[in-house]
This record gives structure tokens, sequence and C-alpha cells, in this order.
């Protein structure tokens, strides 16, 4: 890892991919990240619960030197927002579509709290052995519900590549919020069906965030259609770090 002599050394970005999605997600944003000459570290999302998830993506931080730019897509919002929880290094937190629940708010319930998302119809279900159960967008509404705005052909492809989440996780309460303790930026896109963009704003405000970025016409799969523009947010976050 690089470093500044006279800072210590450089901030690196962990992103956290969400549910229906998976690392490679974040490749474009990662690119243009890595032009900037940061180091960039997309963390594998075990979708299971938060509390596990959080412990899982925070092992990452005592691997990493320096202060750490946190960015969560969809459900990994909430993994940001505990993973982050008491620890110094992580300066910034940046929500890419991503939930920022309260304390004891799970995303099931914060996803209708406003009108707008369709996802719950487009699942399909699989159940497990511990009873539980694993989530899927079916393949063949993948694109119009998670990604209308990126091309037909590599949707296709993101709906075989999706990563199912365990109901479990989309109903299990938050524990405190780190964003009320750690600066954050929100981007989304003004048509996100799985959430809507009301309760983007909501969630920002709430935060008290210091820049919001309501994309037109972007999906919920906004880091894929409009990687630049995420990327921008995240390198804008950094320089507040640096």
């Amino acid at each position: 890892m690089s470093a500044n002599p006279q800072n210590g050394p450089q901030p690196t970005v962990v992103l956290v991919h969400g549910a229906f999605a998976e690392s490679a997600s974040w490749n474009g944003v990662i690119r243009r990240v890595q032009d900037q000459g940061y180091t960039g570290i997309a963390a594998a999302n075990p979708l299971r619960s938060v509390a596990g998830d959080a412990e899982s993506v925070a092992s990452i931080f005592e691997a990493v030197e320096g202060p750490i730019v946190l960015v969560g897509h969809s459900y990994g919002g909430s993994v940001i927002s505990n993973a982050a929880r008491d620890n110094e290094n992580v300066k910034a937190l940046v929500y890419v579509c991503g939930f920022a629940p309260e304390e004891g708010e799970n995303a099931f319930e914060l996803s209708g709290r406003f009108s707008g998302s369709t996802l719950g119809d487009t699942l399909w279900p699989v159940p497990l052995s511990d009873g539980s159960t694993d989530l899927y967008i079916r393949q063949e509404e993948y694109h119009q519900q998670f990604a209308q705005d990126v091309p037909a052909e590599q949707t296709a492809l993101m709906a075989v590549g999706q990563r199912p989440v365990r109901d479990v996780a989309l109903n299990e309460g938050s524990g405190p919020p780190a964003w009320k303790s750690i600066p954050s930026w929100f981007v989304f896109g003004e048509l996100d069906k799985n959430i809507p963009a009301a309760l983007h704003r909501f969630m920002a405000e709430r935060a008290g965030a210091r820049e919001v970025v309501e994309i037109e016409g972007a999906s919920h799969a906004v880091g894929v259609s409009h990687p630049e523009e995420v990327a921008d947010m995240i390198l804008r976050s950094l320089k507040e770090v640096e």
C-alpha cells in the first residue's frame, strides 16, 4: 500500500456488496478508484445475518493499515452501519443505494416504509435445512427489477451470478448505527425499485449526510450503470479523510 510521507498511510476503500449481487458488481467503481492511486478491497458479504456479516467485514479492517472509507450497496449499507461501529480506522461511510438503519430497524421493514418497492413480487425462495430461506430475484425479472438501466445482455449474466440473501438477515434488527458518529455520503438512483428513492432521502437526512446525490433515471444497480458518479463521490469522501 502506498503511503503519504506527511500524513501516514493512504486511505483504503472497502466496498461491500448487497443482496442479489456479488463483489464484481463494484468493478467499474474500483477501476476509477484505482486510477486515482487508491487501494480497493471488495469484501465478500456472506448475506447470512446482519451481525454475522458485519463481523465478517470488520475482520478485514484489522488487516488494513491506515484510514478506511467504507462503502455499502443495498443490504450492504446495513452491514457497514454495524461493521464500522466503534472502529476508529473507519473515517467515512458511503451509502450506494444502501440501507442506513436506526437501531432496531431491519431491511424488510424499512423497504416498505415508503411506497415504490416492487422487490417482493420478484423473489424466488429456496428453503434451507435450518428452516430459514434463501431469497433470489427470479432471473427473468432481474433486469426490470434490479438493473433496468444496464444492458440486458449484462444483466442476464448478473442474474445468474447473483448471491442470495437469507430471509433472517432482512428481518434482523440493526445494532447502534455507525453513521451517528462517522460522516456519511449517499448516492442513489431516482428509479430504484428495491429501495424507494423517498426512503433514501429520508435516511440521508436522518444521518446528516455530508452530501446526497440522486441520479436521474438510475436503477438500484447504480454502481454498475453509473460507476463514474459513484466513484466520484467516494473520491470526494477520501479527500476529506486524508
